[in-house]
């Protein structure tokens, strides 16, 4: 196909955290998160009209003029459907596809057999403080003092069942979304918990979707920022609820 110069998005992939969200606005699906990075899957698939540039939180996304092959529309229509046909299969959840990780449909309900039901309460619970939202929390607060904090994504406790006896057990709790909250603010109370006080430990608990990676980055962003040496311990949990890595990242 022939090459004009057009107008055409361009992604910052230093900005970029993969939240997915510009996946979703571009109607054409020139979009896919691959390696946890925005990318324009073809040239063709791009109207250049930005529909995308609103729906990103990080600022990420411009649209510059350079040579590129023209937009088709029936292709980019075409492809549209070929991936909500694929979206609709059964596939992995993470494929990395049209519709974001995170978004996807998942029916996991033919996959799990009922056993004996357990006896309500029969996990005790590993709770420690209120409250555990980031936004919330005093970074004052005496459970801060000489602890083990835990940095958890909010969807982390309804996919992982063992949470209370694995991670929580002897840890202070804190959590948040990096898709749908400031991250900004919490770099900021994390910091301020950090540098109040002695944390001996820092443990993210964080989903396999790319927009969850935003939990270490924000981690990591708030250790630099307190100017302490505190080493990051890394969980990232399966959306069928498995550990699926675990990696200590120095301080």
């Amino acid at each position: 196909m022939a090459k004009k110069v057009r107008q055409i998005i361009k992604i910052d992939e230093e900005l970029c955290d993969g939240c997915g969200q510009c996946v979703t606005a571009c109607a054409e699906g020139a979009l896919q998160i691959i390696d946890g990075k925005a990318r324009l899957v073809s040239e063709t698939y791009c109207d250049g009209l930005g529909a995308c540039i609103g729906d990103c939180p990080r600022g990420a996304i411009t649209i510059e003029s350079r040579e590129a092959d023209e937009f088709d529309e029936a292709a980019a229509m075409k492809h549209v459907a070929a991936q909500k046909q694929t979206a609709q299969a059964p596939a992995p959840a993470h494929s990395g596809g049209f519709v974001c990780p995170s978004m996807r449909m998942i029916d996991r309900t033919k996959d799990l057999i009922e056993s004996q039901p357990a006896q309500k309460g029969s996990i005790p619970s590993e709770l420690r403080q209120w409250p555990v939202k980031l936004y919330l929390v005093n970074p004052g607060a005496s459970y801060f003092e000489n602890s083990d904090l835990l940095l958890a994504a909010d969807c982390v406790p309804f996919a992982y069942g063992g949470i209370h006896p694995d991670y929580m057990r002897g840890k202070t709790l804190v959590t948040g979304c990096p898709k749908f909250d400031d991250v900004s603010a919490y770099a900021d109370k994390l910091e301020a918990i950090l540098s109040s006080n002695t944390i001996r430990s820092l443990t993210v608990l964080q989903m396999e979707v790319p927009c969850c990676s935003g939990m270490l980055r924000l981690a990591q962003r708030a250790v630099a920022a307190s100017g302490k040496s505190i080493p990051i311990e890394v969980i990232t949990i399966s959306l069928s609820g498995d550990i699926k890595t675990t990696q200590t990242v120095p301080a």
